[in-house]
């Protein structure tokens, strides 16, 4: 039956891509991001659905070049190409399994040329709410269904993501859970019906409860900074602080002693195997960088090849489990300031929007979503410094939301201009936070 589910929406979406682009990328964030094909159990399960809809997409493009946005070139659109670009040197070079190379490019290189291809079909704010929609869909699917075994469970239960995607082990998903509390906040701040306000107060609980109860350290300390953070850029700063400072210390409260033992081996970490293997694999990641400087080793550093010639201890081979050390590791320094630039430079074009369309009560919505994209990243900087997702769709999705959201809000502010100086009045010195041509 799920199957059959998942071919009629399936063969929907393609129908729907045909008359509009925009929903070939819907279908290939909703396939990449849930991996829906993953909850079925017969032809479904395996179906190669992503290439389909991609295919799809493209033919879409090309039937529909006359409805194409122009290409944004800024400084995040531009570190975001050379970052694709730079992934693919490693590998051709210093790789210590360059067989098995391009089967992680390969996965790194869509995820990331999607990113792309969309900014030429994403450019309205239908667009980007429905971006936003399945977003939470994908990924609030698995934290409302791990929030509610939580509390069912007395935290003793765990969800795990779907079979073969980023967010395949608890402590990945619980990091995109916890990305997506603030893309569901935004939804509430727009909701026009008070029950739909409230079940999005339902949603956030829930993902914050799968999250706490996964035991991963590294969303932990998510929650902690992005609480703060969505409490700080929100709107009804009130509401959310009760839902934050009542909710969520319930929520621990009811957690079990290995959940308290767990997280107390965050100040103990020299006594936990786990973090000392971690911290094996991040000097594994400097040392290979500094001999391969400005390179890295390629996708395939955690390897016993490269332990064994970097490691301090070649003996516990392991995953970077951190964003920073994965990028340095297997991209090198250039790698690593690419892959921080692209995101410190979203956060300055997300801030320079928000200031650039201040007192525009028609662009609020605008500013909401900015700055929930800001507190998505706080929630990726933080946990992710604990995890290997690098690559992983999610962030990039916000970068995206956020490239568009400028070009919106800087063409909204030049109409007004324009229509100001149509109207004889003085127009008002409005700075474009759009970089066209930067």
């Amino acid at each position: 039956m799920r199957d059959l589910l998942i071919l009629g929406l399936f063969l929907a979406l393609i129908y729907k891509t045909f008359k509009d682009p925009m929903w070939g990328v819907l279908g290939w964030v909703w396939m990449g991001v849930m991996n829906p094909h993953r909850l079925a159990y017969g032809f479904a399960h395996d179906a190669p659905w992503s290439m389909v809809i991609a295919l799809a997409l493209f033919m879409s493009l090309l039937l529909h070049r006359d409805k194409l946005v122009r290409f944004p070139v800024n400084a995040v659109t531009v570190l975001l190409a050379i970052w694709i670009l730079w992934i693919g040197v490693s590998p051709l070079l210093f790789s210590f399994y360059p067989d098995k190379e391009m089967h992680y490019y390969s996965r790194a290189f869509k995820v990331l040329l999607m990113v792309l291809v969309s900014l030429l079909v994403v450019q309205r704010r239908r667009d980007l709410d429905l971006l936003v929609l399945v977003l939470v869909i994908s990924i609030g699917y698995y934290g409302i269904k791990g929030g509610v075994f939580t509390v069912l469970s007395g935290g003793s239960a765990r969800v795990w993501g779907p079979e073969g995607s980023f967010i395949e082990d608890n402590n990945s998903l619980a990091l995109a859970t916890i990305m997506t509390v603030p893309l569901i906040r935004y939804l509430q701040l727009q909701a026009d019906k008070r029950w739909q306000r409230y079940l999005a107060v339902v949603a956030m609980v829930l993902c914050m409860a799968s999250a706490v109860g996964s035991q991963s350290r590294g969303a932990f300390l998510a929650i902690v900074a992005m609480s703060f953070f969505m409490w700080m850029k929100s709107r009804n700063k009130l509401p959310l602080a009760l839902v934050v400072l009542v909710a969520l210390p319930l929520i621990f409260v009811f957690m079990p002693d290995s959940w308290t033992e767990r997280m107390n081996t965050i100040k103990t970490y020299d006594q936990d195997a786990s973090a000392l293997g971690r911290i094996n694999a991040w000097q594994t990641a400097w040392r290979m960088a500094l001999d391969l400087f400005p390179f890295g080793g390629g996708f395939t550093v955690a390897g016993p090849a490269a332990f064994a010639k970097y490691a301090p201890d070649p003996s516990i081979p392991l995953t970077a489990h951190s964003i920073y050390f994965q990028a340095l590791g297997e991209h090198g320094f250039m790698g690593l300031f690419l892959f921080v630039g692209i995101f410190a430079m979203t956060w300055r074009l997300a801030s320079a929007t928000i200031k650039a369309s201040k007192g525009a009560a028609d662009l609020q919505w605008a500013r909401d979503l900015s700055a929930m994209c800001q507190v998505g990243l706080i929630g990726y900087a933080t946990g992710g410094a604990f995890l290997s997702l690098v690559y992983f769709d999610l962030p990039y999705y916000l970068v995206l939301i956020v490239v568009v959201l400028n070009r919106v809000v800087a063409a909204a502010m030049a109409e007004r201009q324009q229509a100001a100086i149509a109207s004889g009045q003085a127009p008002r010195d409005v700075h474009s936070p759009y970089w066209e041509g930067a």
